[in-house]
């Protein structure tokens, strides 16, 4: 049973099976009842009623002995018809009232016998395409195959774009910082009940650290309930407390946004509940509901907002009561300052204004020429030559100023008119030489017509610059993905190559003045602990950045070796940097050992637990360095080990 149908009344058994054949093409869509007399017609329409299934559109005859135009305006007084479209198909008495009535708007449409082939089918398509337009707006182009094609799309295209300018402008800056919370964490935890492989729904005790001062962070907590504190360090290094962060606060916001290090350190106060995002799941979040996107990214904003407001604040009471410290402290203030304000800036605010502007604009621009650029007359003077200009404004990119002037001289030698040339030119019709013809014969309708086609490449140049907007914000939303695995602290049969690519991406920017030089062989797939062996690889790869001279080189190899009749994957990190001294090497694995100057942050793993971890995995972990000249941190994992394999079917 469909939702809808469609009720055909006519006293002829021939002319009902000839409007069943009419519109047996909506039968995919709509169930087709039909009636020989007015009371089959109400036991059709109790029918529905009971079925709860809605008319969408009556058709009634109406001759001398059948009053099929009362019983259609009767329709308005019952609830359930109230809605229907209604087509009567008049014999030619009458005439003057039935127009009245259609006039009146009781009536959609009056078609008079004869009637001309497939008018029927024409009429019923445009009335239930109106029908659909009305009272099922979110299904829309489920009913392109069968009805109007073109408004369904233009309808459903306007939807979205007003639904997507009032999400994002206007819905919820009218809502108050805890309804917006209430919705975010509603529709996240709702995400989570379905699937929750990442485990994002967590649990901390106090004390738990979430992010650290100036290291990489690749995730986003959004606190559900308990307290986070936030600590910073001052100009002598002591962490100070900078601000508490509550339910629907976000913390490691800026960091996760911009790809910088962490602004701050974040430490749980009491038992919290957090939803943990890393770059690839909040994408994948974002991504099951268009709605969550411009919620989260209100919040977000005002997020950044109260940092800002706090940062203000902040220097404002600071130069109340620091007015006779030195100068040095005043540049410290302010170049913090700004700090807080150049990533604000350089954040998600300034990326998604510029496209959503343009897209608004050129939405605006649509919606003024859509009207013309449907107009019968305007198709019919257009013709085929419309599809193709606005397929051009799709398509092509525009010309330099030179070269439009040149094709346009080259042009005017044929036709003999600067305007016309230009515009033949900016049309991509100056190889079609009708045109040529027409011009000289008629210059001032060619003129017209040409300003009628330019309205065509103006919606297709204007809807190229919406899909260019639209996927620079793709763009950007795919950039914040990751490299994420679930941290099940479950053994996965594993890519080895796809693990240190995924690490290396982290940093990029730290990278991006040396060398990375791969040395991949051909490597089985190995069960391992992914999370596990990324933080190897990134601790390895952060600390051959920190030896590294001006010209650093980091050479990444990966191969397959026997040793103690068993088969290993051997992955080394060689690095051309300053080196380990010979007396220190035995103790670089010791815990709490480091090698690192004063100033340089680790990232808070260390040499003994990458050797821990890889001892798990059933492995060992060599060096080898040579002062002033290299290190090779070599990294060997069993191919096949019984235990690790079962694990891995856990």
């Amino acid at each position: 049973m469909n939702q809808f149908s469609v009720l055909c009344l006519d006293s002829n058994p021939i002319s009902i099976e000839q409007l069943r054949r009419e519109l047996s093409p909506f039968a995919a869509k709509f169930d087709l009842h039909s009636a020989e007399n007015i009371e089959e017609a109400n036991a059709a329409l109790a029918f529905c009623t009971e079925r709860k299934q809605t008319v969408a559109l009556v058709i009634a005859s109406h001759h001398e002995s059948f009053n099929g135009a009362d019983f259609l305006i009767q329709l308005d007084k019952n609830q359930h018809t109230k809605t229907a479209r209604k087509i009567l198909i008049s014999c030619g008495q009458d005439i003057q009232a039935i127009l009245s009535a259609v006039n009146d708007g009781r009536l959609d449409h009056c078609l008079t016998k004869p009637l001309q082939d497939n008018l029927v089918h024409k009429t019923a398509q445009k009335e239930l395409t109106t029908f659909i337009i009305e009272n099922d707006k979110e299904n829309l182009l489920s009913y392109s195959q069968i009805l109007d094609q073109h408004r369904l799309l233009r309808t459903h295209i306007d939807q979205k774009m007003r639904h997507y300018r009032e999400g994002f402008i206007t819905d919820h800056h009218s809502l108050s910082d805890q309804q917006l919370v209430e919705q975010v964490t509603t529709a996240l935890l709702e995400f989570f009940a379905k699937e929750d492989e990442t485990r994002a729904k967590r649990t901390y005790s106090s004390d738990h650290l979430l992010t650290t001062e100036g290291e990489e962070n690749q995730f986003l907590w959004f606190i559900t309930q308990g307290t986070v504190a936030l600590y910073k360090k001052d100009d002598i290094g002591v962490q100070r407390e900078v601000v508490r962060h509550s339910q629907g606060n976000i913390v490691g916001g800026m960091s996760f946004v911009t790809g910088e290090p962490s602004f701050s350190t974040a430490v749980t106060l009491s038992e919290t509940e957090v939803i943990k995002l890393d770059r690839k799941v909040f994408a994948k979040v974002m991504h099951s509901d268009t709605s969550l996107l411009p919620l989260f990214t209100n919040l977000l904003l005002r997020h950044f907002n109260r940092r800002l407001q706090r940062s203000i604040n902040t220097k404002l009471e600071l130069q109340k009561t620091l007015e006779s410290l030195e100068d040095a402290h005043q540049q410290l203030i302010e170049r913090e300052k700004m700090a807080m304000l150049g990533q604000l800036v350089s954040g998600v605010a300034h990326e998604l204004n510029n496209p959503i502007a343009a897209i608004l604009r050129g939405t605006e621009t649509l919606t003024n020429k859509i009207q013309t650029l449907i107009d019968a007359r305007a198709i019919d003077q257009v013709g085929d030559d419309g599809i193709a200009v606005l397929q051009l404004g799709l398509t092509q990119r525009p010309k330099s100023t030179a070269a439009e002037r040149d094709l346009a001289n080259q042009v005017n030698q044929h036709v003999d008119n600067r305007r016309i040339a230009k515009k033949l030119v900016k049309l991509g019709l100056e190889q079609q030489s009708r045109w040529f013809d027409q011009s000289k014969q008629s210059p001032e309708a060619t003129l017209e017509r040409l300003e009628r086609l330019e309205e065509y490449y103006l919606a297709g140049s204007t809807l190229r610059s919406i899909g260019v907007c639209a996927g620079r914000i793709a763009d950007m939303v795919k950039s914040l993905k990751g490299y994420a695995r679930p941290n099940d602290e479950r053994f996965h049969v594993t890519d080895i190559h796809e693990g240190i690519e995924d690490t290396l991406v982290i940093f990029e920017n730290k990278l991006k003045f040396h060398t990375v030089e791969r040395d991949y062989h051909e490597l089985p797939q190995l069960p391992c602990l992914p999370i596990a062996l990324q933080q190897v690889w990134t601790n390895l790869i952060s600390n051959a950045i920190d030896a590294f001279p001006d010209k650093g080189i980091l050479t990444i190899r990966t191969e397959l070796a026997e040793q103690d009749d068993q088969q290993w994957a051997v992955i080394s990190f060689t690095d051309n940097g300053c080196g380990i001294p010979e007396e220190i090497i035995d103790k670089v694995f010791s815990l709490n050992f480091t090698t690192k100057k004063e100033g340089n942050f680790g990232l808070g793993i260390g040499l003994s637990v990458c050797q821990q971890i890889i001892h798990q995995h059933g492995g060992k972990i060599l060096v080898e360095s040579c002062r002033d000249q290299f290190t090779q941190m070599s990294v060997w994992l069993p191919v096949s080990q019984p235990q690790l394999t079962a694990r891995s079917h856990e």
